[in-house]
C-alpha cells in the first residue's frame, strides 16, 4: 500500500477537528486538497473512514479502530523527527574521547570547559588512559575520537595532525640547569634524568640517535605516569622530560621548563578516529572545536615556567 504521511496527516487533522474546513485550515492547504487526501487514502485501504452527512462528519468504525494506531505512529515519527533534529542542532548529545593521562589533566579540562559554554547540552565523557590504549579504544568504538603522539600507521584509523611540540627539559628551581634559555640535550644527560616508560622514552631515543648517533637517554629512572615523575622532580631526585602542552601542571609543582636543543626534537599529536564509521553531530563539533582552540590559544608557551 502506498500511504504518504500527508494522507496520515490529514485523517488526523480531521479526526482531531471534526471538519474539513478546519482541518484543512490546520495543515495550511485548500479545503479540495484535503478532501483529495483523504480520498486517495481511503482508495488505498479500500474501505471508508469517515461517515458524511450534512450536519457532521465522523469516523466510520473501520476509521475509529485505526485512528489510535496512526496517531501512534506520527506521534513516535515526529518524536524521532524532533530528537534528529535536536541532535543536529547541538541541542542533545555524548561525545566520548580517549587521551593519554597527562593530556587528560592538562590540555583538555580546558578545551571542554571552552566547548560546554558553547554547547552546554552536549555531554563530553573524558577517559584519561594509557598512551598506547587511545588508539585501540577509537577502533573498538569504545570512544568517538582520540587525542595522543603519533602511532604507528593503521589502515583502519583516521590520524589528523593536531599539533606538533618540541620536547623541554624539567628541572627543579634549584637544578643547576633551571635558569638557562634553553638546554642542550648533551647537557641533560650529565645530570640524574627520571622518564617515562614505553613508547614515550622508546620515540624519542630513537628519534635522538638518527639525530646525533653518539646522543641516547639513560635515564636513572622510569615510571608510568609524569605526575610522578614531577614529584620526584620537586624533591631533587633529578630532571624530566615533557612536551610543554603540559606547562600548567609543572607550574603546579613550582618547577622550571627550558627548551631541548641541540638537535630540538619535536613529538606530534593527533586527533584519531576510526575510518568508515561517521561522526555523529556533537563528536564532529567537539573535533572542530578542539582544532580551533588549538589554533587559537597560545596554551603551549613555556617562556612564564
Amino acid at each position: 500500500m502506498n500511504v504518504t504521511l500527508r494522507q496520515l496527516r490529514a485523517f488526523l487533522a480531521v479526526t482531531r477537528t471534526g471538519s474539513f474546513t478546519l482541518a484543512a485550515e490546520s495543515l495550511y492547504i485548500t479545503q479540495s486538497a484535503l478532501s483529495g487526501l483523504i480520498k486517495e487514502l481511503e482508495q488505498v485501504l479500500g474501505v471508508r473512514l469517515f461517515d458524511r452527512s450534512t450536519r457532521r462528519i465522523q469516523l466510520s468504525e473501520v476509521g475509529r479502530g485505526i485512528h489510535p494506531l496512526i496517531e501512534k505512529i506520527l506521534v513516535d515519527l515526529d518524536g524521532a523527527l524532533d530528537e534528529v533534529a535536536n541532535i543536529k542542532a547541538l541541542k542533545r548529545g555524548v561525545v566520548r574521547i580517549a587521551a593519554p593521562q597527562l593530556m587528560a589533566c592538562t590540555l583538555l579540562p580546558d578545551v571542554i570547559a571552552a566547548f560546554a559554554r558553547d554547547c552546554p547540552d552536549i555531554t563530553i565523557r573524558l577517559i584519561d588512559c594509557a598512551v598506547e590504549s587511545v588508539t585501540s579504544r577509537v577502533f573498538s568504538g569504545e570512544v568517538d575520537l582520540g587525542v595522543g603522539p603519533e602511532r604507528d600507521p593503521n589502515s583502519d584509523i583516521d590520524a589528523a595532525l593536531l599539533f606538533e611540540l618540541p620536547f623541554h627539559a624539567v628541572f627543579h628551581r634549584d637544578h643547576p640547569l633551571a635558569n638557562a634559555a634553553s638546554v642542550r640535550w648533551a647537557e641533560l644527560a650529565s645530570y640524574p634524568l627520571i622518564t617515562l616508560q614505553g613508547q614515550f622514552t622508546e620515540r624519542l631515543s630513537t628519534d635522538l640517535r638518527n639525530a646525533m648517533r653518539e646522543l641516547d637517554l639513560n635515564p636513572n629512572a622510569t615510571v608510568t605516569f609524569m605526575s610522578t615523575a614531577l614529584s620526584m622532580v620537586s624533591v631533587g631526585l633529578g630532571a624530566t622530560i615533557c612536551i610543554p602542552y603540559a606547562a600548567s601542571l609543572v607550574r603546579l609543582y613550582g618547577l622550571r621548563m627550558r627548551p631541548l636543543v641541540a638537535p630540538e626534537v619535536f613529538r606530534r599529536f593527533y586527533i584519531f578516529t576510526r575510518n568508515g564509521r561517521s561522526l555523529s553531530p556533537a563528536a564532529a563539533a567537539f573535533r572542530d572545536h578542539l582544532s580551533r582552540y588549538v589554533a587559537e590559544h597560545a596554551i603551549f608557551s613555556a617562556a612564564d615556567t
